[in-house]
């Protein structure tokens, strides 16, 4: 409710204020003595309904659209995959940290795996040796780098959709430019802020994105590091112990 105290009329405001304002009137009506802080409108009015003008969060997501809407839906998605990217990679680089410590390869971790085929070949040639090693970090690839891609992808469409969604609300705008002209400045200033929702929305799920597939591919490609090397010592290790029984 707004009071005037010129007239004495006591009004319906079309909305609430934002929730700091709402909660200073509350501690003000519950207050029984003492001082109190509480919001005060001046301008007898002019400034709250600039207030009560201004969209809320979800007014403004709702600005974006269809375009908008799917921009949201992409982030929620990238963010769950990296999430549990992330969470998994860190449990198998653990268990790879705890597998170059142990001497017996245990099938639980991707090292282990590979350290169990290298340990099955002890009679076979170091050819055989190194190509069956290089299949078998291959099979562990698909695991390491699995959503990887498509994480990537969403990083890199997110701004795309949030242009498209700007252009498509800017073309929306000067066709009611067209019909209705530029009398009304608010006709465009809401056309505008429209437009560029969709460019904001993008690239607030564009940026965290990003980040959070370099975080995950960088331990992927941390994990696929310690294989490759293990397997380079594994061949090095059998070439050195052919050539010293050769001599």
């Amino acid at each position: 409710l707004q009071f005037t105290p010129e007239t004495g009329n006591i009004s319906e405001l079309s909305r609430q204020p934002q929730g700091r304002f709402t909660k200073t009137a509350t501690g003000l009506v519950s207050a029984t003595g003492g001082h109190v802080l509480f919001g005060l409108d001046p301008t007898r009015g002019q400034i709250l309904a600039t207030y009560l003008d201004r969209p809320s969060l979800r007014e403004r997501i709702a600005q974006g659209g269809v375009v908008g809407y799917v921009i949201i839906g992409l982030g929620i998605i990238g963010l769950l995959l990296s999430l549990e990217r992330l969470i998994s990679l860190s449990l198998i680089s653990a268990k790879v940290s705890s597998q170059l410590k142990s001497d017996t390869p245990n099938e639980d971790n991707p090292l282990g795996r590979v350290l169990k085929v290298a340990e099955g070949l002890k009679t076979r040639d170091t050819e055989t040796l190194e190509l069956k090693l290089d299949e078998a970090i291959f099979r562990e690839m698909p695991k390491l780098t699995r959503s990887l891609l498509f994480i990537k992808i969403i990083s890199v469409v997110s701004p795309l959709l949030g242009l498209l969604g700007t252009v498509t609300g800017m073309i929306v705008t000067f066709q009611a430019i067209t019909l209705f002209g530029t009398g009304d400045p608010k006709l465009m200033a809401g056309g505008i802020s429209t437009a560029l929702v969709t460019t904001v929305l993008g690239l607030a799920v564009a940026i965290p994105i990003v980040l959070l597939h370099t975080l995950v591919s960088g331990r992927s490609k941390r994990v696929l590091h310690i294989l490759q090397e293990q397997s380079a010592g594994t061949v090095a290790a059998r070439s050195e112990r052919g050539s010293v029984e050769g001599s």
